[in-house]
């Protein structure tokens, strides 16, 4: 039985996903049962050919493949409908995300034996950007830590764990993977937060500018503090019949 998704959201990643996939591997090889979802979000290089060279002698690797590039959280989204495993662990295919990081996050949901803490958040220490990558971020991290009180200072991290039943009941938007933290608070779920390392990028280019990620980040911040405002507050308690 599955315990564990991992899921890999790429575009023209196959310089980087070799490496990434030895990684999980060794991340791994103790345990617990896992699967491999690299989810291709429209890629035109030789990367999903990669992918499925491999699948041959690992049997626990699968891919999905977008027709048109739809984007991250698209990416993921897909990638959590098809998992088998009650958790998901997500990392990005750049191989900026140490795989050897995964255990880590994954442990604080297998430990958790009150069953509220919904997601464990990586968030990034010693990061290996650009100065205008890390100064954007920061920017970005500080304006919607003050607007949504998340208790998260690093939401752009791909490393994170997470409930995958509680994960499909969260509203589904484009950009949702940044406000992961914020969506499942907003449904009640204990957040859990864990340092993580960072690399630099040692081939291919990123697939979004600091510019496109501050104008898309200003309009979801907005809905985003639209969708907290308007919450379920109501919880259902389920009783049995009346005893004379």
């Amino acid at each position: 039985m599955v315990t564990a998704s991992i899921i890999i959201p790429a575009k023209n990643e196959a310089e980087n996903i070799p490496a990434l996939l030895d990684g999980i591997a060794a991340a791994f090889a103790d345990g617990p049962e896992h699967e491999v979802i690299v989810v291709d979000d429209g890629s035109t290089d030789a990367m999903p050919d990669l992918v499925r060279a491999r699948m041959a002698g690992q049997p626990n690797l699968r891919l999905l493949r977008h027709d048109v590039s739809g984007g991250q959280s698209a990416a993921v989204h897909s990638g959590v409908l098809a998992a088998k495993g009650e958790f998901v662990c997500t990392l990005d295919g750049d191989g900026q995300n140490p795989p050897a990081e995964l255990p880590k996050l994954l442990a604080p949901l297998l430990a958790d034996t009150t069953g509220r803490i919904g997601i464990v958040a990586g968030q990034r220490v010693g990061r290996q950007d650009t100065w205008s990558k890390k100064l954007a971020s920061r920017l970005a991290n500080g304006i919607r830590s003050r607007a949504l009180k998340d208790g998260t200072r690093d939401t752009g991290c791909g490393l994170k764990a997470f409930r995958r039943d509680a994960f499909l009941r969260l509203p589904f938007f484009n950009h949702m993977h940044r406000y992961l933290p914020a969506l499942f608070a907003r449904d009640g779920w204990q957040v859990a937060h864990v340092d993580v390392s960072h690399r630099p990028r040692e081939a291919g280019q990123s697939n979004y500018n600091n510019l496109q990620r501050g104008f898309v980040g200003a309009i979801d911040l907005l809905g985003v503090m639209w969708l907290l405002r308007r919450r379920k507050r109501a919880r259902p308690t389920e009783t049995g019949p009346e005893r004379s």
